[in-house]
């Protein structure tokens, strides 16, 4: 096998360019830029071409050549037909070309049927991973040994336990500015008493789990996603399949159980911290006691929000989690797609949470309230 060479000889008063050797990706000169160069000169020379006595051509000799002569057909070729089928191929592949045509501008009918069919096809995507779930815990029912423990373990401890500080934290925070605020307007129409119900019935019913929600989805759900991602990149998903070992057994389903089950302990939990700040606050804007604060909560807030807050909780758990994996498993090997895959993880969560709690409210409004029936 010969490398690729090209020789010039003037034939007729023209100037001819003989190709001959393999002209194969294996046996083109290194680096490809510098023959690529000697052949665009002889292009605009308007050279003959004569690629008989080419030995072998595959498709990068033929994009190469097709690529210097313009992407058309040089007005004097002489080749092989197994040659020319190659050209003629390559010919077939359309090149983007920015000064082909004007630009296609922004249409909100095209973004808009993109959006929904990125949306149809993710929803597919999401019931496909709902109903794997539900043939595998069809399995553990019976064969129980095979419940996995140990990752429902793992992750209930990083998605519960190391989750409690920085929501009460931010449960306490939030507390103590709404009470704040609110004592601000209070005070001025002589309705100090009032804060419990406002403190109470908003936190417990709402801003608890919806704080919860959004801190969980951009801490835990997006290392959910990173974390698959991850193992998507590495192979080891595949690594799972090739033993017989389901995907969703081992790595969705203790996670969505996990989260299912922390949740409401952590809306309980944020929203007591919640209470607790806005307690503090009230005490010290309007001088409030602690003890009339406790004993008008209890009368106040019906204990119908407390279930009401830890089924959303239980709820969102479910939600952030199925997103999380979902997203995960769509990672492309690339570190571009892993990033671009947490980003929309996070947002679809926290914006399906937001939905969510809309239906929430509207079906759960003549529950929990006081004077409700």
């Amino acid at each position: 096998m010969a490398a690729a060479a090209i020789e010039t000889v003037q034939r007729d008063g023209l100037l001819h360019a003989r190709l001959s050797g393999d002209w194969t990706l294996a046996r083109l000169p290194q680096p490809i830029d510098q023959i690529e160069a000697q052949l665009r000169d002889l292009s605009a020379r308007n050279a003959g071409w004569d690629l008989e006595a080419i030995d072998r051509l595959d498709s990068v000799g033929a994009i190469l050549l097709w690529r210097v002569w313009g992407r058309q057909w040089p007005s004097a070729l002489a080749a092989l037909p197994a040659h020319r089928h190659v050209l003629e191929r390559a010919a077939g592949i359309v090149a983007y070309d920015d000064t082909r045509g004007p630009r296609r501008g922004f249409s909100g009918v095209l973004f808009l049927g993109e959006l929904a069919l990125r949306a149809i096809k993710d929803l597919l995507g999401v019931i496909a991973l709902v109903g794997q779930m539900v043939l595998d815990l069809a399995h553990l029912f019976s064969h129980p040994r095979d419940i996995p423990w140990r990752e429902f373990s793992a992750n209930l401890y990083k998605s519960g336990a190391q989750a409690l500080p920085v929501t009460a934290l931010v449960g306490f925070l939030i507390g103590v500015v709404l009470s704040y605020l609110s004592s601000l307007q209070l005070k001025a129409f002589g309705a100090d008493i009032y804060i419990v119900n406002l403190i109470g019935v908003s936190i417990v019913r709402e801003l608890g789990p919806m704080l919860v929600a959004v801190l969980v989805a951009g801490r835990s759900g997006s290392a959910m996603t990173a974390q698959i991602g991850v193992m998507r990149v590495t192979e080891e998903i595949d690594a799972l399949a090739t033993m017989g070992v389901s995907r969703t057994l081992r790595i969705v389903l203790p996670k969505l159980a996990a989260l299912a089950i922390a949740m409401p302990l952590l809306v309980v939990w944020c929203s007591a911290a919640g209470i607790i700040g806005g307690m503090v606050s009230a005490n010290l804007q309007l001088d409030l006691s602690y003890g009339f604060f406790f004993h008008t909560l209890a009368k106040v807030v019906p204990v119908a929000n407390v279930w009401i807050g830890m089924g959303k909780g239980f709820v969102f758990g479910i939600l952030i989690a199925l997103l999380a994996c979902y997203f995960g498993l769509q990672v492309k090997p690339n570190t571009e797609s892993l990033s671009s895959m947490t980003t929309t993880s996070v947002v679809s969560a926290i914006t399906l949470v937001i939905v969510v709690d809309a239906v929430f409210a509207v079906l759960t409004r003549n529950i929990g309230m006081p004077g409700s029936s």
